[in-house]
């Protein structure tokens, strides 16, 4: 992958100085990027394309329908739907802890594994 990058960077190197980006439309100002620092880099393009095709990703389909139960319970008055409603609310959380722990142990093991193969990769 590095390999990858250091081609690209010359090449964009190469066409700065040959003044290729200079008539470019919104030259001299900021972009609008989407924050994708929370996203592990592996995940960023696929997060992309779905936000592009207007899917959600997991986390915030369940964050969403979180939401909405909690708003339910909140205007509901009959003790048998707010319980059914709590008990869906409960399942939905659970859900999502479970997938954000499993994401943060991915993530984690990912890292990890990277920093092994380099050490071994010196040896």
């Amino acid at each position: 992958m590095d390999i990858f990058r250091t081609i690209a960077e010359g090449k964009i190197r190469e066409a700065v100085l040959n003044g290729e980006f200079d008539n470019l439309p919104n030259k001299g100002k900021p972009l609008n990027l989407d924050d994708m620092a929370h996203i592990p880099e592996e995940l960023r393009a696929g997060y992309t394309i779905l936000k592009n095709a207007g899917v959600l990703p997991e986390e915030m389909e369940l964050k969403k329908e979180i939401v909405s139960l909690q708003k339910l319970i909140d205007s509901c008055h009959e003790e048998k739907e707010i319980g059914s409603l709590q008990r869906k609310l409960t399942c939905k959380m659970l859900k999502f802890d479970i997938l954000m722990e499993r994401r943060a142990l991915n993530h984690a093991l990912g890292s990890y594994k990277s920093k092994i193969f380099s050490k071994l990769a010196g040896y």
